[in-house]
């Protein structure tokens, strides 16, 4: 299958940069076939006008239609076969089975967003009726529902070529919500991103959607995702990535004439808590657990559990004795690619340098972009008082704490910053007994597990993938799960309408067959 090499706007191939790129295989460093182009800033303004044109008419596209555009594209990647899980795992060094099961995670969010909203669920709709001789004043007819917020700009994450990419969460979820999408396709990965944006392509045109309803521009600098944010037309901005890129397009959103949102997933520590009890029946199975899930991936996973918490005793130096043999068993793998490898080693050499810290084990492995497993060790008081053990090697490195006592313990939790998540390793006596800690947890992650570990996230209606800052810039939401389509909507009300001039789904008669009345809100009976 030929690649392009050109930018997708409003269903035309564009190519008007005079800087081009090329991706590299991060296996073997052999650089791919196919130059890229960085998008020229005549074709980012492009690209979000088609946007904002379509954005009036796909708005109003009915819900049923929109559920079918949705699973077109996940039948048009499907069709794409080989030579996107072949062009993939070149531009990635990621192995067959893992292409293959993020393209049928992609799949799968893109038909969870078509049931999402077949279902009308996520419009929210409210209805006050008119109390006319209500007193001392009458009550208006006032209606509530969910819209869609405008053109979104997305930016692919590198470590999920397809499911956190051109047609990831961010896209399917905004789309389901009614918004126009302008894609930034992640430069290390730039054919992926055009095959993908292909399908999208072909799916907008056989299913009728506006042309503009999607557009994918190619960039291997930061320009080209700045002029994204800058646009006059970008009414949301959606991010999975490092703390610097999202802080730095967080800040860009905010400092407009027009302040938008920027929804942007930023990395994360997912501590780990040990508890006794948990610890002493399990110690050795939980360690292997906990290297297995640092070594995932090659450590590349924003959920990894980079810190671990335990109180100091008999059990604990087992756990430690038994991870630091395992770990070092394990070789290591090819990372995304260069820049991810040298970020990692510079995260480890900052980490080790620190104070009442100590390297305790390495797993094996040379190469240019191999990145090594690590497991570093400390105490609760240096952890306590260093904030710069909180920062995010992302990579297979997990720092070992071990506090004095549960007092210490609860100090440690208290002084963590935002996170994804949060685990705990206990029996129901240990949460039984560490109640406050799970207390404090609520505070500081969007997801507390029990008896497992953080890597790997659900797609379903009851996720959340989400935290506060610096996890993410607005822990109120998630990217992954039905509920990420919430980032993309607002509400507005209409007062006094006349039946016929209210949306559909507003309108009395058409609400009988899919909506309950129960105390002045309507609820879905398909649910």
């Amino acid at each position: 299958m030929k690649l392009h090499g050109k930018n997708i706007i409003a269903n035309k191939l564009s190519n008007l940069g005079d800087t081009g790129f090329y991706a590299s295989n991060p296996s073997n460093g052999v650089q791919l076939e196919t130059e890229f182009f960085n998008a020229h800033p005549s074709e980012v303004m492009l690209a979000f006008e088609k946007a904002d044109e379509a954005f009036e008419s796909f708005q109003d596209v009915a819900r049923n239609r929109r559920a079918d555009f949705l699973e077109k594209i996940g039948i048009e990647i499907v069709a794409l076969g080989e030579p996107l899980v072949k062009r993939a795992m070149e531009e990635t060094g990621l192995p067959e089975a893992r292409i293959i099961g993020e393209r049928g995670r992609t799949v799968g969010q893109l038909n969870l967003f078509a049931a999402v909203v077949r279902s009308g669920d996520f419009l929210e709709i409210s209805i006050d009726t008119a109390q006319s001789d209500r007193t001392p004043i009458p009550k208006p007819d006032i209606r509530l529902i969910q819209i869609p917020i405008g053109p979104v700009a997305i930016f692919g994450a590198s470590n999920f070529p397809l499911a956190f990419s051109v047609a990831g969460g961010d896209t399917a979820s905004a789309l389901a919500a009614g918004c126009t999408v302008v894609v930034k396709g992640h430069p290390a990965h730039p054919g992926t991103s055009e095959l993908v944006g292909m399908a999208i392509k072909k799916a907008a045109e056989e299913t009728g959607m506006p042309e503009g309803v999607f557009s994918l521009l190619q960039g291997n600098g930061v320009e080209v995702g700045q002029q994204m944010v800058k646009n006059p037309y970008t009414k949301a901005v959606a991010f999975t990535g490092s703390f610097h890129g999202g802080k730095a397009l967080f800040d860009l959103a905010a400092a407009r004439e027009e302040p938008i949102p920027c929804f942007a997933e930023m990395g994360s520590i997912n501590p780990v808590f040990l508890l006794p009890e948990r610890l002493n029946e399990n110690s050795e199975s939980i360690a292997n657990q906990y290297v297995d899930s640092i070594n995932l991936g090659v450590g590349q996973f924003c959920t990894n559990p980079g810190i671990v918490f335990g109180l100091k005793s008999k059990t604990m130096n087992q756990f430690i004795e038994s991870a630091s043999i395992k770990l070092s068993t394990t070789a290591g793998g090819t990372m995304l690619h260069k820049g991810i490898k040298t970020n990692y080693d510079q995260a480890v050499e900052q980490a080790t340098s620190q104070e009442h810290i100590q390297l305790i084990a390495s797993g094996s492995g040379e190469g240019e972009s191999v990145g090594v497993a690590r497991l570093l060790r400390t105490n609760g008081a240096s952890f306590i008082h260093n904030k710069n053990l909180q920062k995010e090697m992302f990579g297979p490195a997990s720092i070992i704490v071990e506090c004095e006592n549960e007092e210490q313990l609860q100090m440690a939790a208290r002084s963590l910053q935002g996170n994804l998540t949060a685990t705990l390793q206990a029996t129901e006596n240990d949460l039984m007994q560490f109640k406050s800690l799970v207390k404090i947890l609520e505070r500081k992650v969007g997801r507390i597990l029990v008896n497992g570990f953080p890597t790997g996230v659900e797609v379903c209606h009851s996720m959340v993938h989400g935290g506060p800052y610096p996890a993410t810039t607005d822990s109120r939401f998630t990217s992954v799960g039905a509920s990420a389509i919430k980032r993309f909507l607002r509400p507005i009300c209409y007062q006094n309408f006349p039946q016929s001039a209210l949306k559909e789904e507003l309108k009395d008669q058409s609400n009988l067959s899919l909506w309950k009345k129960i105390d002045g809100k309507l609820h879905n009976q398909n649910i």
